[in-house]
């Protein structure tokens, strides 16, 4: 499936009352929802059912407590999360530097890091200019879906 073929069909979405759709060709498939980052991978072969992935809820703090990335949305500061599930790389291969380090000014669309996902490297750009606070992933570590990866600082 070709990118023109997806963005047709994100522009259905937005023009519509449709809030999800998916479509497959050959063993591709595409699934865009509105409200929530699209990704588009290849589907599992041998898969009996597809199953929807739902945002998860964040772990309640103990009471009088929060967790580090609702303090840092509620400073003002922007928590970049996983849009899929797979393995967090913060470089494009094992010998060289990392696409961002703490303390690092980023721009929109800078690329933070690489999510493999089913075989396919998927690079993550910034959606936000600023500064890189905290990098809250583990290198070679897996995600899951909507997990907190980066702490950005809007500047000054």
């Amino acid at each position: 499936m070709d990118i023109a073929q997806i963005r047709k069909l994100i522009r259905l979405i937005q023009n519509s009352d449709v809030t999800e759709i998916e479509v497959t060709e050959g063993d591709q498939t595409v699934r865009i929802c509105r409200g929530q980052q699209t990704v588009a991978a290849p589907a599992p072969q041998a898969a009996p059912a597809v199953q929807t992935a739902q945002t998860p809820e964040p772990a309640a703090a103990p009471a009088g407590e929060s967790s580090p990335t609702a303090e840092a949305e509620a400073s003002g500061k922007h928590v970049v999360r996983s849009p899929m599930v797979g393995t967090f790389y913060r470089a494009p291969s094992p010998e060289a530097e990392p696409f961002v380090k703490v303390g690092q000014k980023v721009k929109k669309g800078d690329i933070l890091c690489i999510i493999e996902a089913m075989k396919l490297m998927n690079e993550i750009e910034s959606e936000y200019d600023g500064v890189v606070e905290e990098i809250l992933v583990e290198n070679a570590s897996p995600l899951e879906y909507g997990q907190p990866m980066f702490v950005i600082a809007p500047l000054a």
